[in-house]
């Protein structure tokens, strides 16, 4: 059932685009790539860290002491906006890596039919009008437009934020792309994951024309505000050098006036207009805030958090509550199977169990469950039968899926027919909805109502 063509239900595949009308539409429409920020230069980071006031105020003192014949002075502190900066440089770096390898990470691959044939490329490759075959457990690679299907449902939460996968109904027609997370719609969405099923997709929206890359372009936009310590720091540092500056001019022209006027005396007054100008400004201040900043950002980098901007270190510190949504955070995404039911009795999992009726439960959960599964639940079943009935489990070895029969509208049940043996029966296993199973056994309308009295109390249970 890896072959959406030759599912039941389903039409024989198209041949998609040729490789040059494909190589054509790329040049148009450019790659199905997000837009991303361009990676600032050495000398661009370095402006940006000197250029902010406490960095100014460094430079300004450090420069004082200079013209004032105090080289030591003047190197301690310039020597501070040489490390800060060089911490800032190489946190910007390590972060531009990480996300460079990030991208690389999760930038998807595609199965692709072109020239009448599959072809697994790059997603950015992706054009309109490609057809990709989509399957269970593949991010979606473009906005597209499902055209072949067979019980195709998709996780959108990235898109809509509710953690039920919905389903996907194929369309032949269909060429306008609907909102993301509604149920039983033609559209399926970039970056979404495909939860269940199979399908043949149409291409008609990629890079930042997709709906992911709406998003990112507006990202791309954002500018990041100053902080409230930066704007509090630039108003002192303003304040302070205008105070500075004035008390210079003072103490200059007074000096200068009350010895004579003339040059060496203005000479002398300069000197002790700078020495005013030193005692005022707090060049404690810049240097404290900034190594503080800049050994947080140091300090949470050996946790593996990369701090891109130094301001961010306040941001996190000035927190008082941390809001998370629970759903798909704080899980696994696992499950177990904890109990098993029959008719009249309930049987609690543990570690092991000699029941014959669990064991044999099992079994026919097992095969009713892809042999290869993707679905946390059906992880779960295979765990619970390699755990609880390793015999059964070994009786397995050289059976082959003769055919499957997916989820449908009208009966919500999953069947495989299994191939014991080169001359063996078929066997058939199934699960699904109560009162699909009870009608697929032929169970009189007792037994069916004791099963769904069943099911809806274990469902009452969580």
């Amino acid at each position: 059932m890896d072959d959406v063509a030759t599912a039941p239900g389903t039409a024989q595949a198209p041949g998609g685009l040729s490789a040059d009308a494909a190589s054509l539409r790329l040049q148009a429409d450019g790659s199905n790539s997000l837009p991303a920020q361009a990676r600032s230069s050495l000398l661009a980071i370095a402006w940006e860290v000197v250029r902010e006031p406490m960095f100014l105020l460094l430079l300004g003192g450090g420069g004082l002491y200079l013209v004032m014949g105090s080289p030591g002075d003047a190197a301690m502190l310039l020597s501070f906006v040489v490390v800060v900066m060089g911490i800032t440089i190489a946190q910007e770096r390590r972060t531009e890596h990480a996300l460079d390898a990030l991208r690389v990470l999760a930038s998807p691959q595609a199965l692709v039919i072109r020239d009448g044939r599959r072809q697994r490329i790059p997603a950015a490759g992706l054009v309109r009008g490609d057809l990709i075959v989509l399957a269970e457990g593949d991010r979606v690679p473009a906005d597209a437009m499902l055209r072949q299907g067979v019980n195709l449902t998709v996780d959108e939460s990235m898109l809509s934020g509710e953690s039920v996968a919905v389903t996907k109904t194929a369309s032949a027609t269909a060429d306008t792309l609907d909102r993301p997370g509604g149920d039983a719609l033609a559209s399926v969405f970039s970056g979404t994951l495909v939860t269940t099923g199979q399908g043949l997709a149409e291409v008609l929206a990629t890079g930042p024309r997709s709906e992911f890359g709406r998003i990112g372009a507006s990202l791309v936009q954002v500018r990041p505000m100053r902080t409230r310590l930066q704007q509090e720091t630039g108003r002192m540092v303003r304040t302070l050098a205008l105070i500075g500056a004035a008390l210079c001019c003072v103490v200059v022209v007074a000096y200068a006036l009350t010895r004579g006027g003339d040059p060496a005396s203005w000479r002398q007054g300069l000197l002790a207009g700078i020495t005013m100008a030193m005692a005022v400004l707090p060049e404690e201040f810049p240097v404290i805030l900034t190594i503080f900043l800049a050994l947080g950002a140091w300090r949470i980098s050996r946790h593996r958090v990369l701090t891109r901007r130094m301001p961010a270190i306040e941001t996190l510190g000035a927190a008082t509550v941390l809001c998370t949504d629970k759903t798909g955070t704080l899980t696994l995404n696992r499950m177990s199977v904890s109990r098993a039911a029959f008719a009249g009795r309930s049987v609690t999992l543990g570690g092991s169990t000699d029941d014959a009726e669990v064991q044999a439960l099992l079994d026919i959960a097992v095969l009713a469950s892809r042999a290869d599964p993707f679905d946390p639940m059906e992880r779960a079943i295979h765990t619970a039968g390699a755990q609880l009935a390793p015999a059964l489990m070994a009786r397995h070895a050289g059976w082959t899926v003769e055919r499957e029969y997916p989820l449908a509208p009208d009966l919500l049940a999953f069947t495989q027919a299994w191939r014991t043996g080169a001359d063996g029966p078929l066997l058939l296993a199934a699960k699904g909805a109560p009162e699909a199973i009870a009608g697929l056994c032929g169970l009189s309308p007792e037994r069916s109502e004791v099963l769904a009295r069943q099911a809806t109390a274990l469902a009452s249970e969580g």
